[in-house]
């Protein structure tokens, strides 16, 4: 299938799949392409959930084209002629149109069922990302056509390499600064490469009840590591890593593809990225037009002579370039950093999450269809999720999350004390970790207070009691998580810094596990509360057994996924660190 018959099969054109559902009156999207294959055989098919959506068909291909392409123009049950959004008109090879066939008397009609919750969410770079459209509306996707939208770059073991359906999912949003693309020409540095301009670790709940969209900082100093990249022709580089460079770098720069800048937030936060989405300049023309313009809030009037943006006090709507004259603004907001304008880029966001969310959207099957195509059309992804249905089945885990519950936050940086005057940022070595640790553990920053609450408790619950001397601590480390060596640090640590001399490496665990847990005897509960404190490790890390130990049998204690290095707690803090500014998608914040 090539480039222009993407979407079609038996000579069907794309919007020929938008089809009346009479038990709602909404127009819904089919990739049944059935009928016609058979001059023989006569196919009903019935939509999900809603009841038939279409009439038998039997005949020539062509016939049942007509009939189908008249079926969906025809008029509603109610007699009124409904337009299908995109329709184009078509004759069969005999010339005339194939009537629309009345509905089938004596059939029930089944009850119209309530409509599941309509969900849909938008996420971006600050200059713009994916649209994706949740299943709840009854929408099928046009999986020829928008696969075939899709660009994608191999980053091997940098990424996952299935879609994550289960547990928690990070998620890095890349807004390079490339200027490619017509009209993108004039915004300086034309002959870059492109960088990692404006970037979002978005991390979803492993219950996707929340998420936390934490924006990273372009102008971060830190170390780019060492990291393999793809060629145009299929071979692969190794790159040597670099200290103390802009995060910027990590894409575009010396060969570094978008698995480079995903190795590079690992190693930043302990966090590793699943997947990633990258978009350009052009996305955010594309998808602010095809979406009718977002409203956004200033509480000044902008006149900026450098991105040429101009916007009233109060709320007004942006789309095309002044959507992204707004996002690459920066002296205008302030004390005109690039911290004050990636707040802006979030507050941008949350606006179009609440748009894309909005009934004017989810009940408009033509706007959809513009910002599915649009969507598909601006992204670069990963191979890994590289194909219509994958991205279907991403969308699904992501549109479960409540908008109110996605809060965005940035970094916490300081100023770099390597410069004089400081114009980078490196992380916060205090509120740094903590947030970081936090993400890991999959703590909720929308519900800190319960968090906090339950979380003291439990552990509260596990610490009661008396605890054992380190000296006399008697525990078997194992390694089931990621990192290499780690039960040989673990113990060098447990032994050098609390003082565990009873500790054993036992090398690598029979499997790759999760969570890191601690096998135990009733009888070494002492020693289990007492090493549990040294580690920070959850309640639900502990497995106490019903028989004592005899003699000299130690705990087991086996790493997970979790273990992010020796003398890192296991569990992050249940309280957001002070001074961090939050902000949630379903509130409007006028920019300052």
């Amino acid at each position: 299938m090539d480039a222009h018959s993407r979407g079609r099969a038996d000579d069907i054109d794309p919007a020929d799949q938008w089809v009346l559902n009479p038990h709602t009156g909404n127009y819904e999207l089919r990739l049944d392409h059935s009928a016609g294959e058979s001059s023989s055989s006569a196919r009903t098919a019935t939509a999900e959930g809603t009841g038939r959506r279409g009439e038998s068909r039997t005949g020539s291909s062509h016939e049942g084209s007509g009939r189908r392409a008249a079926g969906s123009r025809g008029a509603a049950t109610d007699g009124t002629r409904r337009e299908v959004p995109g329709q184009r008109s078509r004759r069969s090879s005999q010339g005339a149109r194939g009537a629309a066939e009345p509905p089938t008397s004596g059939r029930r009609k089944r009850k119209p069922q309530k409509s599941r919750k309509k969900k849909a969410l938008l996420w971006t770079g600050g200059v713009m990302a994916f649209v994706v459209v949740g299943t709840s509306i009854g929408a099928y996707a046009l999986y020829q056509k928008f696969n075939g939208n899709i660009d994608s770059i191999d980053v091997g073991d940098a990424g996952s390499k299935n879609v994550v359906t289960e547990g928690p999912m990070n998620i890095l949003v890349i807004g390079t600064d490339k200027r490619t693309g017509k009209g993108n020409e004039g915004y300086g540095d034309k002959g870059s490469m492109g960088h990692a301009d404006t970037n979002i670790l978005f991390h979803v709940s492993e219950d996707r009840t929340n998420a936390t969209a934490m924006s990273i900082p372009r102008d971060l100093v830190t170390d780019i590591p060492e990291c393999e990249s793809k060629k145009s022709d299929g071979t692969s580089a190794v790159i040597p890593g670099t200290p103390n460079e802009r995060f910027n770098t990590s894409l575009g720069q010396n060969g570094r593809d978008p698995g480079c800048t995903m190795k590079t937030v690992e190693n930043i936060t302990g966090l590793k990225p699943d997947h990633f989405m990258m978009v350009d300049f052009n996305a955010v023309k594309e998808l602010t037009t095809a979406v009718g313009g977002v409203e956004v809030c200033m509480s000044k009037p902008v006149d900026d002579p450098k991105s040429h943006l101009v916007l009233p006090q109060g709320k007004s709507k942006v789309q095309g370039e002044k959507a992204l004259a707004l996002l690459r603004t920066r002296d205008s907001f302030g004390n005109r950093s690039d911290l004050d304008r990636i707040k802006v880029q979030q507050q941008f966001l949350g606006s179009m999450i609440r748009e894309m969310k909005s009934s004017d959207t989810l009940t408009n099957p033509k706007k959809l269809y513009k910002l599915a195509d649009a969507a598909t059309n601006a992204l670069t992804v990963d191979s890994a999720i590289a194909d219509a249905k994958k991205l279907m089945t991403l969308a699904q885990e992501i549109s479960k999350v409540d908008t109110k519950n996605i809060t965005f936050l940035t970094m916490p940086v300081i100023d770099n004390p390597a410069e004089p005057k400081p114009v980078t940022v490196v992380v916060d070595p205090v509120k740094g970790e903590q947030l970081f640790a936090m993400m890991r553990s999959d703590t909720s920053l929308t519900e800190v207070k319960q968090k906090e609450k339950d979380a003291k408790g439990k552990q509260a619950a596990l610490l009661k009691g008396p605890k054992a001397d380190p000296a006399d601590v008697r525990v078997d480390v194992l390694n089931g998580g990621e990192i290499p060596g780690a039960a040989g640090s673990t113990v060098t640590w447990l032994q050098n810094e609390q003082g565990v001399l009873k500790s054993t490496n036992k090398a690598n665990a029979p499997e790759k596990i999760k969570k890191t847990t601690l096998e135990y005897a009733p009888n070494q509960a002492d020693q289990a509360r007492a090493l549990a404190e040294m580690m920070g490790l959850p309640a639900t890390a502990m497995k106490q057994g019903t028989a004592d130990a005899e003699g000299l049998e130690a705990m087991v204690l086996t790493l997970g996924a979790d273990f992010k290095g020796a003398g890192q707690l296991i569990t992050g803090p249940a309280k957001a660190p002070e001074g961090v500014e939050q902000a949630s998608a379903d509130k409007a914040v006028c920019a300052k």
